[in-house]
């Protein structure tokens, strides 16, 4: 399998997951490098955690400065952020 089909096939499958169904439209064919990146099934875990993003669905009674501390400490992050509020409503 070529690294396109593995990367058609991993959205399928992500997206087969969710519910929905991918119908694909071929433009043009064109030759790809893993010189330009690695497929998100073959990063390291270190490349997710310096690279990535964690969803998480904040519990109550942590203040988002808490649940940003504790995913520091427990991946040994340097810096970790929280884009808008996590506050339930």
């Amino acid at each position: 399998m070529d690294l396109v089909e593995k990367g058609l096939s991993f959205i399928d499958y992500i997206t087969a997951r969710a519910g929905y169904r991918n119908e694909w439209i071929v433009l043009r064919e064109a030759e790809t490098s893993p010189d330009h990146g690695v497929l998100p099934y073959e990063r390291k875990v270190n490349d997710h955690m310096n690279y990535g993003v964690i969803n998480l669905d904040k519990p109550p009674g942590p203040t988002s400065h808490e649940v940003v501390a504790w995913v520091k400490k427990m991946f040994n992050l340097d810096k970790a952020g929280h884009g808008g509020t996590l506050e339930p409503l």
